[in-house]
């Protein structure tokens, strides 16, 4: 939960940043806030909230990678809308979807993403490698 908080609060600063420093368009801000959200989540998940799942590095970033850009995906969509057709703020708009995608995330990446694979090489514990 706190890696997801985190994550999500990196994503919606940078976003909001974004547009109030360099008035950027809020769809683009929300481009630029993911991208440094990944980083945020991925990194907390790997070292922290997933690290007893046994994933190699490798597997567990290209499949949170898939899971991430998923969700991202139905985030700008689901942005894009709701600011055509909500009279909300777009700060206030991105941080209620940020929080329904945080939920979901979780749990793909958990059941999925940062799950072994029974045949891969590398799943024990001492096969992980990698940036922490």
């Amino acid at each position: 939960m706190t890696v997801g908080c985190a994550a999500a609060a990196t994503h919606w600063a940078v976003a909001v940043a974004c547009v109030v420093l360099f008035s950027a368009q809020p769809l683009l801000a929300n481009v630029i806030g993911w991208a440094l959200a990944f980083i945020v989540s991925f990194n907390g998940h790997y070292g922290l909230t997933f690290r007893n799942q046994n994933a190699s590095f490798w597997q567990a970033a290209r499949r949170f990678f898939i899971v991430s850009l998923a969700g991202f995906l139905v985030n700008e969509t689901v942005y894009a809308l709701g600011l055509e057709y909500s009279a909300l703020r777009y700060d206030v708009l991105l941080a209620a979807i940020l929080v329904g995608m945080a939920i979901i995330t979780y749990i793909v990446a958990r059941f999925w993403a940062f799950r072994s694979s029974p045949t891969a090489p590398g799943n024990s514990p001492a096969g992980k490698t990698g940036i922490h």
